[in-house]
Formats: structure tokens, C-alpha cells, sequence
């Protein structure tokens, strides 16, 4: 079994998120005390209670003590609404701040992080496995708290009611302790199989959703069903080993616990039949008994619970515990003020693993301020990798890049990418309206400002025809617009930006004829007086590049106007306009 040091430590992480509300939870565990306590004083006074009715038959007394019960009862309400409602709030704040900080360091990882993870699997951790800590920090401490009260209270009082029936009752503690300690290993290794075949399961499942067109256009819905169903059998069967385990487990414990109840009552009953013990004597420590074992059975639940919360935790922590790869410099530099855009790539290559081949190597290219360079070449060439390498999605494995004479690695990511505009060949746009989406690139943008962008990128003459205009909704990634009309609006929030470096992924490679005449107008005026890298996939949208890098295999291979690489009869260029221009 792992050591006690080693299974609190995720847990101990919390401190920090849970310190700025330790005076709530101090004065929500005194109330807790009060609550406890206020429980443990029940049995004494029933034992006054049942002595005065069946012993002394005292109905003065019978009356004072019934109302000391209901004022005993008030107060442990009281203490127990208090003790909740501070508990509860304070734990929605720090699985708040919690669940926050983890989105926020995920949403500045690397794009490899991103390729290697299924987003359903990371929205999982966000939901389920910060579910299961808050359900911990909410429940589980204050249960935890009071269980020990009543065990170590109910014991004590146990003690000055009846030693020798407090060692019957005592002697399955022992019992139960090893019984935990043995079970407690194996629920904690299948609650973190379960929580990782959810994750699997609900990462195939947004997988699905997210391509539902293309399921659906190759008939897969079936396939796609029985392969969310094989990865819910795989949940089920680990789910129903953690559940055997889990009855097995409070089985035991709950047999060893009420057979020393039963043991009690045999040997209390031979005590009242000797004279002993009165009848309320008899049930007050009955009571006592029944609270510290029904605190050690809670106990044995909470131990299982707990072995499930550090799971949950483990997972949450390795994530916060990735370092992005791809980090800003610890003493960074700033860019010259206005930014002119000068782009040099040095010697650079680039590997995606360490242990892989280059997929781009020896890239040497000069970018003036205002000129627009096109790379060319096949598929799998390197050019979307090379255009990656600009804005730091990745770093490049050898020689260097820089923008206006400075090393790129030298720049905060913020600053970098401020200076850098992308209109990617599929433009994503977020759940919400028109000037939502325009907006995305200045926050801060007034009315005017957005407007001037889309009509800057040519987007205003169709946003004036919808019926809300610029309060349009566009659905999820944007489907209630057409492909042209996206892309105008992804130009837009470049307009907004407004960079000094665009990178250009061909933007007008799938759209009809109208939609490529509105688009190729917004690029005109978008590109003038900017440095610009477009990824060409279609040879006959070179024309407007002052200059064209023809890549073959990760190098480039020639370098010219359209013109110039035209001439060159046996060159690749003219081979590849010759096939596809």
C-alpha cells in the first residue's frame, strides 16, 4: 500500500486554493463541533429520560427532560445549517477557482499537447474528475469531521458509561482498520480505471460529433455506435470490479460492526438481568455503541471515497503538472515601436519527436517589411509547418527566426502573436453573433471599429441581409454561414487586429465563384502594406506573390517570381504548374 504521505499529497495541493477561505471553514468547523457535540449529549439524556419514566416514575422530570431534548435538537440544527451553507459556498468557490486555473493552463499549451489528447478526454477531467474533489471538499471533510467527533466522543463516553461493555464494542476497530487498509488499494487503482475509460469514452464520443457530417456521409453512424458501445463495455467492466470491491468492502465492515452491537446487547442484557445496569443506562451506551459504529462504517465509505478523490486528483494535478512546450523567455524582449515586419528564417529545421526525422531542414528566407512570399510544393511538403514555426505553435529544433532583427524565442508569446494575423483555409468561428466573432480579435473594440473591419474584409454586404445583422447567431463553428461568408468574417477579425505580419492559408481553395471574388477583394486590401506568408495549394494564386519558395521534402528547392520560376523548364515549380496551375 502506498505510504499516508504519498496519498495525501494531491490532495495537499489544495492548500493554496483552499487558505483564503480558512477563517469560513474555521467557524464552519467550530459549528461543526457544536453540531457533533449537541448529537453526542442525545443518548445521556435519554438514559435520564427512560430512567425517570421506568425507574422513578417522575413526571415532572419526564417533562424538563423531553424539552431539553427538543432544545438540544435546535441547536444542533442551527449548527448544522451554519456549518453546511459555509462549507458548501466555500467549496463552489474553490472548485471554481480550480477548475479555472486548470482550463487557463490548458488553454495556453501547445498545439502538440493538443494533437496527442482527445478534447472529450480533457473535458472529462474538467467535469467528472473536478466533480468527484468537489464532491470530496463539500462532503467529505465535514463527514469525515463529524464521524471522527462521534467515534472519538461516543468512545469517551462509552468509557464513563460502561468500561467493561466498551471493550466488546472496541475490539472490532482493529478489524475494520486492516479491512480498509486492504480494500483501500484496490478501490483507489479501479476508481482511476473508471475515470480513465470515462475519459476515453466521452473523447470518442466529441471525436463523433465533431465529424458528424462525415459519419454520416459515409454511413458510419453504426460503426461509430458500436465503437462508443465497446468503449462502455470496457467502462462497465471495470465500474462493476470497483463495485464488487466496494460491496465486499462494506459488507465486512458492516457485519464486524453490528456483530459487536449484538455482542453488546448480549452482555449489557445479562448486566440489567443482575442488577447491574438500569434499562437507561442500557440503551444510553446501546446508543453510544450504535454511533461509533455506525462513525466507523462511515469512516470505511469515507476511506473508499477518499482512495477514489486522490485518483481524481492525480489526474487533475498531471495536467497542471504539463509544462507547454513551447514557453516564453524568462527575460524577454520588446519590439520596436512601429513594427516594420522584416522576416528572416536562419538555417532553421524542425522535428515533431526527438527521435524522428527532420520534416523541414536547412530553411534559409528573407521576408522585407510589406512583401508577400507564397510556399509552394506538394502535399506534405513542409509548408504548413514552416508557417507554424512564425507564431511559435511550435519551435523550431534548429537555427533561428526573427521579426524586425529579434529572435522570436527572445518574445513573450502575447507579443509575438500580437504582431502576427492568420486567415486559416478553414476558418473556426465561436458559438455567438457576428460582431461576437469580429470582436474575438480586440475585446475592447468599439461598435465603430468592428464595423470598419467588416467592411474592410467585404463581409457588410452580406451581414446587412440577415435579419439581426451584426446580433446574427452563427451557430456552433459557425454553420448557419456559408464557406465565403466564415472567411470574411475571419478576415474581419484580422482587420481588427491589425497586425503587421499576416499568414495567409489559402483562403479561397473551396469556395464558389461570388464567394472567391468578395474573399480575394478583402485579401487585397488586407495584405497591402503587410508582410505576408501564404501556404499556396492552388498555383494560380501565386500571381500576387513578390516571391515564391518552392519546397520539396522539408527544403527549398527555388526560390523566384512566377515569372522567373516559369522559365526554368526542368525546375519542380514549372512541373507542378504544368500539372495542377
Amino acid at each position: 500500500m502506498p505510504k499516508a504521505s504519498l496519498s495525501l499529497q494531491p490532495l495537499g495541493r489544495l492548500l493554496p486554493l483552499v487558505r483564503p477561505y480558512r477563517g469560513r471553514l474555521a467557524i464552519a468547523f467550530v459549528f461543526l463541533v457544536i453540531a457533533a457535540g449537541a448529537g453526542l449529549v442525545f443518548p445521556a439524556v435519554m438514559r435520564f429520560l427512560l430512567d425517570a419514566a421506568f425507574e422513578q416514575r417522575d413526571r415532572p422530570a419526564l417533562d424538563r427532560i423531553a424539552i431539553m431534548l427538543l432544545a438540544v435538537f435546535a441547536v444542533q440544527a442551527g449548527a448544522n445549517f451554519v456549518q453546511v451553507y459555509l462549507l458548501s459556498s466555500s467549496t463552489e468557490r474553490i472548485v471554481a477557482a480550480l477548475r479555472a486555473r486548470t482550463f487557463a493552463h490548458l488553454i495556453r499549451l501547445s498545439p502538440a499537447f493538443f494533437t496527442e489528447r482527445r478534447t472529450g478526454e480533457l473535458t472529462s477531467r474538467l467535469s467528472s474528475d473536478l466533480g468527484l474533489l468537489q464532491s470530496l471538499l463539500g462532503t467529505w471533510v465535514s463527514e469525515l469531521s463529524r464521524q471522527v467527533l462521534f467515534l472519538l466522543g461516543g468512545a469517551l463516553m462509552m468509557f464513563v458509561t460502561n468500561f467493561r461493555l466498551t471493550l466488546t464494542t472496541l475490539a472490532v476497530v482493529p478489524v475494520v482498520v486492516g479491512a480498509a487498509i486492504f480494500f483501500g488499494r484496490s478501490l483507489r487503482a479501479a476508481s482511476t480505471s473508471v475515470q480513465d475509460r470515462i475519459a476515453e469514452a466521452m473523447g470518442m464520443a466529441d471525436e463523433s460529433f465533431g465529424a458528424i457530417r462525415t459519419v454520416q456521409s459515409f454511413n458510419r453512424e453504426a460503426e461509430e455506435t458500436r465503437r462508443f458501445g465497446a468503449a462502455l463495455k470496457e467502462l462497465v467492466g471495470v465500474a462493476v470490479t470497483r463495485a464488487r470491491t466496494r460491496a465486499l468492502f462494506f459488507s465486512v465492515v458492516g457485519f464486524v460492526a453490528f456483530g459487536a452491537v449484538a455482542a453488546v446487547l448480549w452482555q449489557g442484557g445479562t448486566q440489567v438481568l443482575a442488577g447491574k445496569l438500569t434499562a437507561g443506562t442500557l440503551v444510553a451506551f446501546l446508543f453510544y455503541a450504535l454511533f461509533v459504529a455506525a462513525a466507523v462504517g462511515s469512516l470505511a465509505t469515507l476511506f473508499g471515497n477518499f482512495q477514489e478523490a486522490v485518483g481524481a486528483a492525480t489526474r487533475v494535478w498531471e495536467l497542471l503538472d504539463t509544462r507547454p512546450s513551447v514557453r516564453d523567455p524568462e527575460i524577454p524582449l520588446s519590439l520596436p515601436a512601429p513594427l516594420r515586419g522584416d522576416v528572416c528564417f536562419h538555417d532553421v529545421s524542425f522535428r515533431y519527436q526527438p527521435n524522428q526525422p527532420d520534416v523541414v531542414r536547412g530553411i534559409t528566407l528573407t521576408m522585407a517589411p510589406g512583401e508577400i512570399v507564397a510556399l509552394v510544393g506538394r502535399s506534405g511538403a513542409g509548408k504548413t509547418t514552416i508557417a507554424s514555426l512564425l507564431p511559435r505553435f511550435w519551435d523550431a529544433s534548429g537555427g533561428s527566426i526573427t521579426l524586425d532583427g529579434i529572435d522570436i524565442r527572445d518574445l513573450t508569446l502575447d507579443t509575438l502573436r500580437a504582431a502576427i494575423g492568420i486567415v486559416p483555409q478553414e476558418p473556426v468561428l465561436f458559438s455567438g453573433t457576428i460582431r461576437e466573432n469580429i470582436a474575438y480579435a480586440n475585446p475592447r473594440a468599439s461598435d465603430a471599429d468592428i464595423l470598419r473591419a467588416a467592411r474592410a474584409a467585404h463581409a457588410w454586404e452580406f451581414i446587412t441581409r440577415l435579419p439581426d445583422g451584426m446580433d446574427t447567431l452563427v451557430g456552433e463553428r459557425g454553420v448557419k454561414l456559408s464557406g465565403g461568408q466564415r472567411q470574411r468574417i475571419a478576415i474581419a477579425r484580422v482587420f481588427l487586429k491589425n497586425p503587421a505580419v499576416v499568414i495567409l492559408d489559402e483562403a479561397t481553395s473551396s469556395l464558389d465563384t461570388e464567394s472567391e471574388r468578395y474573399v480575394e477583394q478583402a485579401l487585397e486590401e488586407l495584405l497591402e502594406g503587410r508582410t505576408t506568408l501564404i501556404i499556396a495549394h492552388r498555383l494560380s494564386t501565386v500571381r500576387r506573390a513578390d516571391k515564391v519558395v518552392v519546397l520539396d521534402a522539408g527544403q527549398i528547392v527555388e526560390i523566384g517570381t512566377h515569372a522567373e520560376l516559369l522559365e526554368r523548364e526542368d525546375g519542380v515549380y514549372a512541373r507542378l504548374y504544368a500539372i495542377g496551375g
